[in-house]
């Protein structure tokens, strides 16, 4: 087994844990996206790596061409990448919105803080 041959794939699950880890231990909101942000470029190269082929070239027809890369996954990759940074500008412009509400990013006070709501005199 050549590991060095699918250094990309290795990669790609140490990115995906480390995303998956940040998302699940942490506890700021910030620190949340940051781990989704990473996770997702995981997927993105899950995608990208066997998109390419060593030696293929662009799908042009030619006679002098044989062996041709599969620009599909670079595409859907390329609206991936849009649609997740549309995702996390809405992600931080919610945490934006909880610290006002809230005063803090912190999700176990954010809970503390919904189980004792503070009285309101009206």
């Amino acid at each position: 087994m050549n590991i060095a041959g699918h250094l990309s794939y290795w990669f790609t699950i140490f990115l995906t844990i480390a995303g998956l880890y940040i998302v699940i231990a942490r506890g700021n909101l910030v620190k949340k996206l940051v781990g989704l942000a990473i996770f997702q470029t995981s997927v993105y190269l899950l995608y990208i790596a066997p998109g390419k082929l060593i030696g293929g070239t662009a799908p042009v027809i030619s006679e002098q061409f044989k062996l041709y890369s599969n620009p599909l996954p670079h595409v859907l990759i390329l609206t991936a990448i849009v649609v997740g940074v549309a995702t996390l500008a809405l992600g931080l412009a919610l945490v934006v919105r909880i610290k006002e509400a809230y005063g803090s990013i912190e999700e176990d006070e954010i809970l503390k803080q919904d189980e004792n709501p503070p009285s309101n005199p009206r």
